[in-house]
């Protein structure tokens, strides 16, 4: 598991981002993972159970949760990791292991008997959720992501644009999948992730007028749907 980070998230106007991104540019510098255009898309499918455990733990805003996803990045299946992002207290720490595309089908298809002996132990740790807690694939949510890093403070600014979900659909390796809008045309989600400290330079940069102080959560957003 990684170290304890701060996260904070917010939604942003349309315009705030266009001037912040431009702002952030001269102190920052783009993510290496990004494409030419600075960007990439992240599609997740998460995990829920049919009572909507980890819904409702972050509605009522529990101090300590877990939450299971499975990412893959522009729709291919390179790279498919597993994670587990925890809240404790006000820190966020994220686990995360590779799995296979065979792998992940299974698990969509509830076969999780392998799951329980494995050498990785976030997929033994899943297989103790899905088997006590019916904790299953419940959505899968795309969006394009915009990723600015700064080394003072470990600092990882993104904008998160196009929200989408495909509701109860998690075939999350069909290009085709039918997806929703989540969001409002005009809103980006802005989220800013540092380990001890956010140095006053970016807290500076960051002191929007209009910036909506609600913790927005993507899966959350998603769910409004079903």
């Amino acid at each position: 598991m990684s170290l304890g980070r701060q996260e904070l998230k917010h939604a942003i106007s349309l315009a705030e981002y266009q001037v912040l991104r431009k702002k952030l540019a001269h102190f920052m510098t783009i993510d290496p993972h990004a494409a030419s255009d600075g960007k990439y898309m992240i599609r997740s499918t998460y995990f829920d159970n049919f009572d909507n455990k980890v819904l409702q733990e972050k509605k009522e805003g529990y101090l300590n949760r877990d939450k299971y996803r499975v990412r893959i990045y522009g729709k291919c299946d390179h790279v498919i990791n597993l994670e587990r992002k925890s809240k404790r207290n006000n820190l966020t720490f994220k686990s995360k292991c590779q799995i296979t595309r065979r792998e992940f089908e299974k698990v969509r298809k509830s076969e999780i008997a392998w799951m329980e002996e494995d050498d990785r132990p976030l997929v033994r740790d899943l297989f103790f959720e899905m088997y006590h807690y019916q904790l299953r694939p419940r959505t899968v949510v795309d969006y394009i992501r915009e990723p600015y890093v700064y080394p003072f403070g470990n600092v990882r600014i993104t904008f998160d644009l196009k929200v989408q979900t495909s509701m109860h659909n998690t075939n999350m390796f069909a290009r085709d999948l039918p997806m929703v809008d989540v969001l409002e045309p005009d809103v980006v989600i802005l989220e800013v992730k540092y380990d001890e400290y956010l140095p006053d330079v970016i807290k500076h940069l960051l002191q929007l007028s209009d910036t909506r102080q609600e913790a927005y959560s993507k899966y959350q957003l998603s769910r409004m749907y079903g």
